[in-house]
């Protein structure tokens, strides 16, 4: 077949189109663009496709592939009219991008329906696209970092064992009023001028200063609740998030209540042979305790590449003031957060340290997002001029790492990922740490002292206060892939 008779379709594009183009500025990352594709391609195109038909075309009263053509063209018309625009409209905004030296982060905007095509007329269209912002590269060699340190003590090991215990701890009801700790077994519901907006029953949650929604804070939520007991019922008043999944009560007051149903109190199990080997098959506590103490050391780890990258960040983005779409910011939310789930799963943190992370995330899902994006888009840049990349070994090897901390394989980790779509969140997550070690490899560190997280003083659920958006009920959010929470975690 020759070059001129090749059909456009959706893998290759052999024949370049005559197209003009306009592509108008609309912000940092949006650009409208017009595209006029010639009537001469559009009839080639025309002309290619009803050839092919044309040879397969079974038509009453004619042997398949002999029927006249012009019957052929009657018959098939929808049919090729839809093929010929679908081809076109990809091999157009291909070369537009190759082009225009465009670099999308998203599908065109624009329905399909809508555009008209037509024989013997040019084929004209327009659509909305988000693309990579353009900018200067910061400079990023020779930063002054913090890189926080600590020896641990026999007291934070101690302290991190007992924590470590009460993931075979069990919570019993206890007959007296609850305090500072505890655990409290309620239904709860949010109102908004009288009507529920959201409830749930038989939650349990652990009595700490704070109480963490995805949606919202309960500040004082110890005050509120020790000295409950069991048929108390509680009431507060919060305000939502300006970034609630219900844009119906962003920032509005609610009144939380919460109806005891009982009290309890977590009892740790005794060290004893049977729970060291239930614990990880452990032959004494001194072998346990090093376990611990290892945990201990990745957490420091995580510390000091959070504090790393906030602090190459933070100078990154000192100029980086571009603004972002909202659409774009608002798709890229979910994204960000099991991104950043990965991370922390990888350095060993627990179920409820990403949950309490996701739910700050969420409440302030723009502001935050937009410093994750803009870092994202200067890192990126960066590795594109410094070729650097994610290999399939990197990829492996990641993977490993995040399955060794959950206590799974790597093929049950490997699945959640690609079953939640985000192959692309653990590449990118793998080229921004080479990013990061590249760029603090000339950097000038200081010490500071790590503070540990010791008793935490945020209780985070996986709940919205606010409800769900109208249009979704009972939707769940994909989350990364979560290890089985201990009994505390799973209490909260």
């Amino acid at each position: 077949m020759s070059e001129e008779n090749t059909p456009i379709d959706a893998e290759e594009t052999v024949t370049k189109l005559n197209q003009k183009v306009t592509v108008e500025t609309v912000g940092a990352c949006e650009r409208h663009i017009t595209v006029e594709v010639s009537a001469e391609d559009v009839n080639r195109v025309f002309e290619e496709e009803f050839s092919q038909v044309a040879k397969d075309a079974q038509i009453h009263g004619f042997r398949a592939g002999h029927a006249p053509r012009k019957l052929v063209e009657r018959f098939y018309r929808k049919e090729v009219n839809q093929k010929v625009k679908a081809d076109l409209l990809t091999a157009s905004i291909s070369q537009v991008n190759d082009d225009e030296e465009l670099a999308p982060i998203s599908e065109p905007d624009f329905k399909i329906d809508s555009i008209v095509l037509v024989e013997n007329a040019p084929f004209i269209y327009e659509y909305d696209l988000e693309v990579r912002p353009e900018f200067d590269v910061p400079q990023w060699k020779g930063l002054k970092l913090e890189k926080p340190v600590r020896e641990f003590t026999d007291k934070d090991v101690d302290n991190a064992l007992e924590n470590y215990l009460a993931r075979k701890g069990t919570l019993a009801p206890i007959d007296e009023p609850a305090k500072s700790g505890d655990y409290i077994v309620t239904s709860l519901s949010f109102t908004y001028d009288g009507n529920v907006i959201s409830s749930a029953d038989d939650e349990t949650i652990r009595i700490r200063p704070t109480l963490s929604f995805r949606d919202t804070n309960i500040e004082n939520f110890d005050k509120l609740m020790v000295g409950a007991k069991p048929g108390d019922v509680k009431t507060v008043k919060v305000t939502l998030s300006d970034n609630a999944p219900n844009p119906l009560f962003r920032g509005k007051e609610v009144e939380g209540t919460f109806k005891i149903k009982d009290v309890k109190r977590m009892e740790l199990p005794a060290l004893d042979a049977e729970m060291l080997e239930s614990l990880g098959g452990f032959e004494s506590e001194s072998e346990l305790r090093d376990a611990v103490l290892d945990s201990l050391k990745n957490q420091l780890t995580y510390a000091q590449n959070q504090s790393k990258r906030e602090g190459i960040t933070s100078q990154l983005l000192k100029d980086a003031n571009w603004d972002l779409p909202a659409k774009l910011l608002e798709n890229q939310t979910e994204r960000e957060m099991y991104r950043k789930a990965l991370e922390m799963q990888r350095s060993g943190l627990n179920a409820e340290m990403i949950q309490l992370v996701q739910n700050q995330l969420r409440q302030n899902a723009k502001e935050e997002t937009a410093k994750l994006l803009r870092e994202h888009f200067i890192l990126e840049k960066i590795a594109e001029q410094e070729k650097i990349e994610a290999t399939e070994d990197d990829i492996d090897k990641e993977i490993e790492t995040i399955a060794i901390q959950m206590g799974t394989t790597p093929r049950r980790v490997r699945l959640q990922i690609e079953n939640a779509g985000q192959e692309d969140a653990l590449r990118n997550q793998i080229v921004e740490n080479k990013v990061i070690d590249l760029i603090s490899a000339s950097a000038e560190f200081v010490e500071v002292p790590y503070e540990l997280p010791g008793s935490l003083s945020t209780s985070a659920i996986n709940y919205t206060a606010g409800g769900d958006k109208p249009e979704e009920t009972e939707e769940k959010t994909e989350e990364a892939p979560a290890e089985e929470a201990p009994a505390e975690e799973k209490a909260e």
